[in-house]
């Protein structure tokens, strides 16, 4: 395995930017020659970049005898849209990092059913509107994703400047493809599998449960998992865990001691 830093410039952003990619053993690889890697795209939080699942999960050491490719870009603040302020995330996240990416790494499959996005609260919301938004990925997760606004308003109002920026005003945000329900709403043809967990003591866990009945209702298909947990790298380090298990990849968990001791 190996942990790749890639700096490229973003013709869509206008500006270089910055992406890790965890490559698979090669002993994991049947054929280098062809391009049937699977890719994770794993994003970050907002105040987080391109090297906190890195730092944080282990998601290195959890992937080292799978035959997956990890890629984690840096988002900035974005929340993952085309912002108010005229830089659109969404297209370069969405649509060029991939193209960049197969450029890099031309074994990395471009097939749909072999891509998939997660992340985690505003990388959270990024991987459902990016799964959602465009046709390329089979499976979506999302881990104490900001997937709703209600009953935050008041968060939203108290820095509307950094809100008006991304979303322009809640107003504009309900109706809009930037809202994940509506989104979904709108997606009819290749629905991604969905995937969701939120911890019962995180302040966006109604929100989650809100948007995980929705779903189910517009009839995605929708694992929606719950446990007691805050909003904290201890628990999304070890739901991690439990994405990759969901997964269509043959995930070989590393070995775990039972009733493990100090002396």
């Amino acid at each position: 395995m190996a942990i790749i830093k890639v700096e490229y410039f973003s013709e869509v952003l206008g500006m270089n930017r910055k992406v890790n990619v965890i490559y698979p053993e090669p002993s994991k690889v049947e054929d280098y020659q062809v391009t049937e890697i699977p890719v994770l795209y794993l994003l970050h939080g907002m105040t987080e970049d391109e090297n906190t699942w890195l730092s944080r999960s282990g998601i290195d050491r959890l992937v080292r005898h799978t035959n997956v490719a990890v890629v984690m870009p840096a988002a900035d603040l974005s929340f993952y849209v085309n912002t108010n302020y005229g830089m659109a995330y969404f297209d370069a996240i969405s649509n060029e990092l991939p193209k960049v990416i197969h450029n890099f790494f031309p074994n990395f499959s471009t097939k749909r059913e072999k891509n998939f996005i997660a992340g985690l609260s505003m990388g959270g919301y990024g991987a459902y509107r990016i799964g959602l938004g465009t046709d390329h990925f089979s499976h979506v997760a999302s881990l104490s994703g900001a997937l709703s606004f209600d009953g935050l308003e008041a968060g939203f109002e108290q820095n509307i400047a950094y809100w008006g920026g991304i979303f322009t005003d809640l107003k504009s945000f309900k109706g809009s493809d930037n809202e994940i329900v509506t989104l979904a709403q709108r997606k009819t043809e290749n629905r991604p599998k969905l995937y969701s967990w939120c911890g019962e003591q995180d302040y966006l866990f109604q929100a989650n449960e809100g948007v995980a009945a929705t779903l189910k209702r517009l009839g995605y298909d929708l694992t929606f998992e719950t446990s007691k947990g805050t909003h904290d790298w201890y628990y999304w380090s070890i739901m991690i865990d439990r994405v990759l298990e969901w997964l269509p990849i043959n995930y070989i968990r590393e070995e775990r001691k039972i009733n493990f001791e100090l002396n």
